[in-house]
């Protein structure tokens, strides 16, 4: 009988089930993530992360992210933010500038330190895509929401009742405008000028939050005058800061990650 060692992170709520691929190589990623994900049989997760040792030299590391159903996720904005705090407290680097190789490019992470430990992490969205004719077919848009991609698809709703994405969530990741599915946000506009979001992931269903779904929120509110460019999103597990840069267009995310526990399972 294998055992993996295996640490319990999460980003404002997000969690997800971290293994250093460099010890603990991993089979069946997919099969794997959905059995640990099971919050009644399992570790409890919304998916499981594999940090690895990048295959390029442009990057320091890499990271593949499966969701709770087992499909493969682009990228993650709350798992990159948990991976470069796991990465310098666990000793596997020292530096405070990472970047880290996903699917949908490579993330630079930028370590804001506090006591020696990591407090808040940078994260370098790249730009945003508002048109994207493989996945979003017009001819079928839903219609009452903005389209953006930050490395995988959302779909933004800006409305009164942030409660419907627990019933209109769903049907909107299966529309026929998303052949490959979307990550759904529904947001409410604060007094305070702050993003209220709820979010249906593709593939995980209800999450505390979403990282890449808190940058797509702040450019959809920028991109329809709710918003400036710089917006706090809060989201069901806390609140994050996000800058749409007009340097460079890049979209900034700086938020929390947090280690929950470590442990060991049997394969």
């Amino acid at each position: 009988m294998t055992k993996i060692q295996f640490t319990k992170m999460h980003g404002c709520g997000n969690d997800y089930i971290y293994v250093d691929t460099s010890r603990f190589p991993i089979a069946e990623p997919e099969r794997l993530s959905m059995l640990w994900s099971d919050r009644h049989k399992g570790i409890g997760s919304d998916g499981l992360v594999l940090i690895e040792r990048s295959p390029v030299p442009e990057a320091d590391f890499a990271m593949r992210i499966f969701n709770a159903d087992g499909s493969e996720a682009m990228m993650c904005g709350n798992a990159s933010r948990c991976i470069g705090k796991y990465l310098y407290e666990r000793g596997l680097t020292d530096k405070t500038t990472i970047r880290l190789l996903t699917l949908s490019g490579i993330k630079v992470l930028r370590l804001h330190l506090h006591g020696g430990k990591v407090a808040t992490v940078t994260v370098d969205m790249l730009e945003p895509v508002l048109d994207n004719p493989r996945q979003f077919d017009k001819a079928a848009d839903p219609g009452i929401g903005t389209f953006v991609s930050m490395g995988n698809p959302h779909y933004v709703v800006f409305t009164d009742d942030i409660g419907k994405v627990a019933t209109e969530g769903p049907l909107l990741e299966y529309h026929a405008a998303f052949p490959e599915r979307c990550n759904i946000e529904f947001v409410q506009v604060a007094r305070d000028g702050s993003l209220r979001t709820r979010v249906w992931e593709r593939g995980s269903g209800i999450t505390q939050a979403c990282g890449t779904g808190a940058c797509a929120t702040a450019v959809a509110a920028a991109l329809t005058g709710r918003s400036p460019r710089c917006a706090e999103v809060v989201m069901d597990g806390g609140r994050l800061s996000i800058e749409w840069s007009q340097a460079d267009n890049h979209v900034y995310m700086t938020g929390p990650a947090e280690f929950v526990f470590d442990g060991e399972i049997e394969l």
